[in-house]
């Protein structure tokens, strides 16, 4: 193994998994930066599809994530009014032995991971960012915020979406709008809620469609899904969720009437981008939402991402050349990440266009993650 020492750049998701995947296989110095100046529990919640409880219990921390949260089988599709319309099994991409998707707070899942990669011995540093750096054949130097410079036998750049890092690395592809937006809130639940989606009956001016999913025995995750711009119509938040969710009722009726000013929201326009060439130069290399994020739609947005960091530490790992690890362990993500892309952007297609004749949204779903239930 040529990987003694790496930096990795970003404490989400991607860069704690790639952390403690890389620390388990032997890597002996792992330093890993945030820009954050310390770890906050805010955010919202969270469907993390079975795939990614595999990762997670690949690394040795399903335990504590199926405790901090609460398992989702199925899901039920609501018409507007309330009425049901299909219950649809969740596929168990994750395998038999495992929840088809679990529903959970972010900064739960956020504090497992931390926790496990100090277990291990890496070594964080928040409040920093890396400014700049350069790569030689077996190498790559560091630059930090705080002045710091540092050799490493790699940089992984684990920064998300709006990564300033990408175009350096020669990726011309940046981030593209969706054409949605989302809100998203943590409320109470009713015993019965056990997780569902809402359809409305045209475009209202309302919500394309309002979903929920159970993250313990009397909370659930809230998402909204809209057009992109938050609208300045003089409304506080909480009253445009309201708003937005006026015309969904059953089970909706509760979820709407539990939001109010005291409820923590969090709305951003939904972007995406995929990145189909190489994703490093030289010894820096960059992992999960830098190259590729989608559309919560089929809710594989942190299931790939965690399953990039766990096969870029088997590859790299290994005894071999560095282009030819990074160069096989594209030929097995890309085909993989494709299928969601492909699939989540289709469906993005299909909430802003309702009444579609085309729209075939169920059968999309369920083969897109389908496709995900064998290993990456």
């Amino acid at each position: 193994m040529s990987i003694r020492n790496v930096l990795i750049v970003g404490g989400g998701f991607t860069g704690l998994t790639a952390a403690i995947a890389l620390a388990q296989r032997g890597v002996g110095h792992i330093t890993l930066v945030d820009r954050a100046p310390a770890w906050a529990r805010v955010g919202h919640g969270l469907t993390i599809q079975g795939n990614a409880l595999r990762v997670f219990e690949e690394i040795g921390v399903i335990d504590e994530v199926l405790a901090a949260g609460q398992a989702v089988n199925a899901v039920t599709l609501y018409f507007a009014d309330g009425r049901v319309m299909t219950q649809i099994p969740t596929p168990r991409t994750g395998g038999d032995d495992l929840p088809a998707t679990i529903g959970a707070l972010r900064p739960d899942l956020h504090e497992i991971l931390v926790a496990k990669a100090e277990s291990l011995g890496v070594e964080i540093r928040l409040g920093r960012e890396l400014v700049s750096y350069e790569t030689v054949p077996d190498s790559a130097t560091s630059v930090l915020s705080d002045g710091t410079t540092e050799t490493w036998d790699a940089i992984v750049i684990a920064e998300g979406i709006k990564s300033p890092t990408r175009p350096t690395l020669g990726i011309a592809e940046d981030r593209a709008p969706s054409g949605l937006g989302i809100w998203r809130a943590v409320t109470s639940r009713l015993p019965e809620m056990t997780g569902g989606i809402a359809y409305p009956d045209a475009d209202d001016g309302g919500a394309y469609k309002v979903g929920y999913t159970p993250v313990s025995a009397d909370q659930c995750y809230v998402f909204v899904l809209c057009r992109p711009e938050r609208v300045d119509n003089g409304l506080d938040g909480w009253q445009e969720v309201k708003r937005l969710m006026a015309n969904f009722h059953g089970q909706f009726d509760h979820l709407r009437e539990s939001i109010d000013e005291d409820t923590f929201l969090n709305f951003q326009e939904i972007e995406w981008i995929f990145v189909e060439g190489p994703w490093h130069r030289g010894r820096v290399v960059a992992l999960g939402e830098v190259v590729h994020a989608v559309p919560p739609l089929i809710a594989q947005g942190a299931a790939q991402c965690v399953e990039d960091s766990l096969l870029f530490a088997e590859y790299v790992t290994a005894e071999g050349d560095w282009e030819e690890q990074l160069a096989e362990f594209y030929a097995r993500r890309i085909p993989r990440i494709k299928g969601v892309v492909d699939a989540s952007l289709q469906l993005a297609h299909w909430e802003q266009n309702p009444g579609s004749p085309d729209a075939e949204p169920g059968p999309v779903m369920a083969g897109a993650l389908a496709a995900l239930v064998p290993a990456p």
